[in-house]
């Protein structure tokens, strides 16, 4: 069965009560951008909802923006159609949207303005005042329409040296996005177009079963544009997560291009990448690279950035700048496999493990277990039993979908609502802002996913037995409280925006409550009842109006609500002066907790249970290799001298005799040695 637009848009678009068009409009602009930043072609988003009176001499509309560390400015406007069905939007409308974003723009770059209706909004504030830094715009047009048939291409614009790209994404866009999978949407790059020349290379690949290769060597000036055109969309997700968390150039890249340009390509170890395919013709130089499809910088995005920034800020000159590169060409089917341990081994050097970035990390892989397998408790009057589903790798919702036939397809759907989906950076909001700092969380999805898969990452090689049963339901306990809180912000009388940031401290000031007074917060009490009661939503209309307030008061330096909530400043500030909103919630709060001598108890027996359903899958894992297997595994590691005498004493002493079961440190020991059979 093909998973139809219409279906899409019923699963995906028809998300909000037509009474209600502002929680609606709400909604949809966090499903199209949470759809956006998985799939790479954003950073991340701040909603900020701005509009002009009817009637204004240049109307101005945004509902959402990013600035990031390149100076690359994002501008979202929304059109939200309340309806049922799918219907279409006309090339007048998207032209009236894009003109009120250049409106907005033009005023905001403007230093002397004869009208002063914008000048107190703190976007405009914020991107007046980084009118020196922003080296490009981005305008993203999203809808829950389809584009016309008489719909044009909205053209590119410049303010001065800025150029204002728009792109539209419309619902059959996203729809073409979502089902391809854990791909984005690639990257068609015609180097001959741009640059008028291809890049000299030399094949690299020997074999018909090895995979494409080519050694080549970039113009600095080459890649630095390419950066400039495409951003972080160059970088694997995994080397944008690096990027991100080390921030500034490096600075010996930068002294390098600045004072021995010539000297670069011997001192720096250049960059890795992947692409789907390329094009290559034969020049009187050698063989050229033309056209590259879906290229991604895997190892070298600090190299890449740096070359960007160093000659934009210093005004260097790129011209005796030279990059070696190494690149691989890897078809979409083997993608999902290949590029991320491409990524994960180039990147061995950093002091972060690079694997702790990826979707197939033993960590996703057990939370996608525990989803599949554990059915919710029945709530009163349902008969149906559901699941929470974790996608663990982008897309995996709607390509199950896909493969199904409408009844199977329905089934699915009922067993596994769309409204209980949820992903890895949903994951990573829902467990830092009880556990970690939530500056984390307001500095947007990438950086707090970071954060946390640094944390998760060393948590697990102390003890992978923490991650067990009890702390996947207390996963989708926080997922309950934190999708309820944003309802109960929504609906609140004196909410005027800024929701992600007041639901992460609000969330944030429950967990520091319990830790003052030396308590745990009753998830079981949650996951029971898969939704919160009237004391915790009492609470939480407590604090989120103290957050509000709080929020909506910075201090005389902080012009911008958004900036100031991602600063440690205004955390310190939050927990300094909750005492009045503490006596107000603590009395529904209170009944809710339990004693951390309680809790400790009870995640000590859930390890316990974990460490044996360990053993008990190893133990599956081995037997289930198969004799013959370690039949031809034992000759073969024998004669190549790959396995210890302990290692190939106990493969002949268990897995070789009828109806022997190894131990479970017997069978830790012949795991590794599939892993390591595998592997090679």
């Amino acid at each position: 069965m093909n998973y139809s637009l219409e279906e899409y848009y019923d699963d995906n678009f028809t998300t909000g009560n037509i009474e209600t068009p502002s929680l609606s409009l709400l909604n949809f602009i966090e499903q199209t951008s949470t759809e956006l930043l998985e799939s790479g072609i954003i950073e991340g988003i701040e909603i900020y909802q701005y509009m002009t009176e009817k009637g204004s001499r240049k109307p101005k509309r945004v509902d959402g923006y990013w600035l990031n560390e390149d100076g690359v400015l994002d501008l979202f406007v929304v059109d939200y159609h309340f309806s049922e069905t799918l219907q279409s939007i006309a090339n007048s409308e998207l032209k009236k949207l894009h003109a009120r974003l250049i409106n907005f723009i033009e005023y905001s770059f403007n230093d002397v303005n004869s009208e002063d209706e914008l000048e107190e909004e703190q976007l405009y504030s914020l991107i007046n005042k980084s009118t020196g830094n922003i080296s490009k715009v981005n305008c993203y047009i999203l809808t829950n329409r389809k584009l016309g048939n008489n719909v044009a291409a909205l053209p590119n614009e410049t303010i001065g040296e800025i150029t204002i790209n728009c792109s539209i994404w419309d619902v059959s866009r996203f729809y073409r996005q979502s089902i391809s999978s854990s791909q984005k949407e690639p990257l068609n790059i015609s180097l001959t177009d741009i640059f008028e020349q291809g890049i000299l290379c030399l094949p690299a690949h020997t074999g018909s079963n090895s995979l494409q290769s080519y050694l080549a060597v970039i113009p600095g000036n080459v890649l630095a544009q390419l950066y400039g055109l495409y951003g972080t969309r160059l970088l694997e997700q995994n080397v944008r997560c690096f990027l991100q968390a080390r921030g500034n150039v490096n600075k010996g890249i930068k002294t390098t291009i600045l004072e021995n340009p010539e000297m670069f390509f011997a001192y720096n170890n250049g960059i890795t990448a992947t692409a789907k395919n390329i094009e290559v013709r034969k020049t009187e130089s050698g063989l050229e690279i033309t056209n590259i499809q879906d290229l991604q910088i895997v190892n070298g995005g600090q190299t890449t950035a740096s070359l960007f920034h160093t000659a934009k800020k210093e005004k260097a000159s790129l011209d005796d700048v030279y990059v070696q590169m190494k690149l691989s060409i890897v078809e979409d089917k083997l993608s999902s496999t290949i590029v991320p341990k491409i990524s994960e081994y180039a990147n061995t050097q950093n002091k972060v493990n690079a694997a702790d970035f990826f979707s197939n990390h033993p960590f996703h892989i057990r939370i996608e277990e525990f989803s599949r397998r554990i059915y919710i408790p029945l709530k009163s009057g349902e008969i149906r039993e559901t699941k929470w589903f974790y996608e663990r790798a982008r897309g995996q919702y709607n390509d199950a979908v896909s493969k199904l036939t409408i009844g199977e397809a329905k089934r699915f759907r009922d067993e596994h609502p769309k409204r209980q989906m949820f992903t890895k950076t949903d994951l990573a909001k829902y467990v830092n802002v009880w556990e970690e700092d939530p500056l984390y969380v307001n500095n947007g999805a990438q950086k707090n996913f970071t954060q946390f898969a640094k944390r998760i990452g060393s948590l697990w090689k102390i003890s992978s037995d923490e991650f067990n049963e009890v702390y996947y339901k207390n996963l989708i306990a926080k997922a309950i409280i934190f999708k309820s809180t944003e309802g109960i912000v929504s609906s609140e009388e004196w909410y005027g925006g800024y929701r992600a940031n007041i639901v992460a401290y609000s969330i944030a000031c429950l967990s520091e409550f319990c830790k003052k007074n030396n308590k745990a917060f009753n998830f079981e009490m949650i996951w029971e009842k898969q939704s919160i009661n009237l004391k915790l939503t009492k609470c939480l209309k407590i604090i989120s109006a103290y957050i509000n307030e709080k929020l909506m008061s910075p201090p005389p330096q902080f012009k911008n609500v958004t900036e100031w909530a991602k600063k440690s400043l205004c955390w310190q500030v939050i927990q300094e002066e909750i005492e009045q909103a503490e006596r107000e919630f603590s009395p529904y709060l209170l009944g809710l907790l339990i004693d951390d001598v309680e809790e400790r108890d009870i995640k000590s027996d859930a390890k316990k249970v974990q460490k044996v359903d360990n053993s008990i899958a190893l133990q599956k894992k081995v037997i289930d290799f198969g004799v013959d297997k370690w039949k031809a595994l034992a000759q073969k590691a024998l004669s190549e001298g790959r396995l210890s005498e302990k290692e190939m004493e106990i493969i002949s002493k268990t897995v070789l005799v009828k109806n022997k079961i190894p131990t479970p440190k017997q069978s830790e020991i012949l795991s590794r040695v599939i892993d390591r059979y595998e592997s090679a």
